[in-house]
């Protein structure tokens, strides 16, 4: 067999070709096992820590209960405010990587802090004198740990949970390339996502709380950072192999610069409506368009007043985008100003919904045996998994089962809009505040019963089993409202507004926990006046009355379901409804 002879070049030289590697593409589901062990590891350590640390905080750091649950108030405030935050910087410097990253290690560095205080014994104050009934209240330098190690993790859940989801999106997102292989695509990745992040809550409400009892505060706290230390090696050994876009102009800046715009231009007389388009700037490449009567002294923003000073001449952009916006910024910041009122309703809700520290108290109080024969007891932290049960079987079989029923039952299909929704939820919250406040008023007469009434620590004949249906109402409500808020802010919001949704929800929770601490301050100051024994401070739980106190919630909840009717009449009808032909106006026109 003939040799095959090597080609030469026209120079008599040796041509030798070498096979050059084609460049692997960066993204793809090969990077989602990392993205979404990061978010699991970091959410089973993050929440893991939380419904034990009322119990920490009291037997540990001598705190009272009011003080204790304000704390975790602030905590939770901090850390449902911080990725508002986090949004901002990541969308207009960091990058989605950059912010992940730093917010993993920043959440590292406070569960250290919080572990450290579970092993150096001057990190805490000394225990209380049991025959003296003598407390000494933490230090300044004890405070400043624990308090360090708080922040420090409300500074990582600004970095991690706004950006987690979208920066999956960046890594399977393919442009306009077959776009509904794109969309089935990211559909996939949303639904393991959302099912990484209840399996995780399960565990930390678990396995978490489960340690935490049994082996104490050292390994209850320290998995925690294990765990957490492990979702960062994951999150950067794929660092190669991330798609990262670099960081653009964010909303948050769009809205400043309309609302400086406008105050610049304030004195300016505003021009009839109807008048010529080209008096308001616009993109190069949208439709000229003139900007809605609502909130019309937002309209100086996108007013043009001198075309050669304001608008260059090479690309018709804005030469002080702080001077001068589109209408489309306009519009868009009006449309955030306009639910507003709706968002605003979400405050009781979650002022309701984070009432966590006093059922736990309550189920400890209790029997946990499943039966009377079982030697095994539920945690008191692990009952809020009732609430999770719940949430997640309710969207779970919402659009699978009970829509095809309801639809066939009424003989057309028949849908919830966002609006009914939130007003479910709202509704619902207030009958989960009212059966908290029946059984607590039954557990607080058999504790009477048994004579147990100055003794805190005893364990009373009824069943703990009695929680279950205010969980699965709160589970339910936020079922609800949840997914009605963000289905609400998508509708209604701009495309190019949909990253502000899951903003505002976490602003909205923020907002509930401060108010829950300045109620709870308030019950606290107004019902402990004159030496009377105050309703939520008490060392005793059976002295207390924390019937009373969910009384007072189911009030104002009601209040709000109230304040909530008159929003949504004052708002009107919703983006889809007023695209519909009206004989599909009503309830049941269609079926997502």
């Amino acid at each position: 067999m003939e040799k095959k002879k090597e080609p030469f070049s026209d120079q008599g030289e040796r041509v030798i070709h070498q096979h050059i590697p084609a460049r692997r593409p960066k993204g793809g589901f090969k990077t989602i096992p990392f993205i979404i062990g990061n978010e699991a590891f970091e959410r089973v350590a993050s929440i893991g820590l939380a419904p034990n640390m009322i119990y920490y905080l009291m037997r540990e750091y001598n705190m009272g209960l009011a003080q204790g649950t304000n704390l975790l108030f602030f905590w939770s405030a901090a850390s449902n405010f911080m990725p508002l935050l986090g949004a901002f910087l990541s969308d207009s410097y960091l990058g989605r990587f950059q912010a992940i990253a730093f917010g993993s290690i920043a959440s590292f560095l406070g569960m250290i802090l919080l572990w450290l205080t579970t092993t150096i014994p001057h990190a805490r104050p000394p225990p209380c004198n049991q025959r003296m009934e003598s407390c000494k209240s933490p230090t300044a330098g004890q405070m400043s740990l624990l308090m360090s190690s708080f922040a420090l993790m409300s500074v990582g859940a600004g970095g991690t949970r706004p950006c987690c989801l979208p920066f999956g999106a960046d890594q399977l997102n393919r442009g306009d390339k077959d776009s509904k292989t794109n969309q089935r695509v990211l559909d996939s990745f949303f639904g393991w996502y959302y099912a990484s992040t209840a399996l995780s809550v399960m565990i930390a409400l678990t396995v978490i709380v489960y340690i935490q009892l049994h082996l104490g505060w050292k390994v209850g706290f320290g998995v925690p950072v294990i765990l957490m230390l492990f979702s960062i090696f994951l999150f950067l050994l794929a660092s190669p192999f991330y798609v990262k876009h670099r960081p653009t102009k964010s909303l948050f800046t769009s809205f400043a610069q309309v609302l400086v715009a406008a105050l610049r231009k304030r004195k300016l007389p505003l021009p009839p409506m109807d008048q010529s388009h080209r008096i308001w700037y616009h993109h190069t490449d949208s439709k000229p368009v003139a900007p809605t009567n609502k909130l019309w002294f937002l309209n100086r923003a996108c007013m043009i007043r001198n075309d050669e000073e304001e608008v260059a001449a090479a690309d018709a952009s804005a030469s002080d985008p702080w001077s001068l916006c589109t209408t489309e910024q306009v519009e868009e910041l009006k449309a955030l100003v306009k639910v507003i009122p709706l968002w605003s309703t979400g405050i009781m809700m979650s002022t309701t919904l984070s009432q966590s520290s006093f059922p736990l108290l309550q189920a400890n109080s209790m029997d946990r045996h499943i039966t009377s024969s079982s030697t095994f007891q539920i945690p008191a932290a692990s009952f809020a998994m009732f609430a999770v049960i719940a949430l997640t079987a309710w969207v779970a079989l919402y659009d699978r089962v009970i829509l095809p029923m309801a639809s066939k039952l009424k003989g057309k299909p028949v849908r919830l809009d966002a609006k009914q929704r939130i007003g479910i939820g709202i509704f619902l919250s207030c009958m989960a505040m009212v059966v908290s406040a029946i059984v607590e008023h039954i557990r607080r007469r058999e504790a009477i019963k048994e004579g147990v009434v100055s003794s805190g620590d005893a364990v009373l004949g009824m069943s703990a089993l009695w929680l279950v249906p205010q969980y699965c109402l709160i589970g339910l409500a936020e079922a609800f409202n949840a997914v009605g808020q963000i289905e609400f802010y998508y509708t209604e919001f701009p495309k190019s507004m949909s990253s502000i949704a899951t903003a505002l929800f976490g602003l909205g929770m923020a907002f509930g926990n401060l108010l829950a601490s300045v109620v709870l301050n308030t019950v606290n100051h107004l019902t402990s006046r004159a030496g009377k024994e105050s309703w939520v401070n008490s060392r005793s739980i059976n002295r207390a009355r924390y019937d009373n106190y969910y009384c007072l919630l189911a009030v104002l909840s009601f209040l709000n379901l109230l304040y909530f009717l008159l929003c949504s009449w004052s708002y009107g009808p919703l983006v889809e409804q007023v695209t519909k032909p009206k004989d599909q106006e009503e309830i049941g026109s269609d079926v997502d």
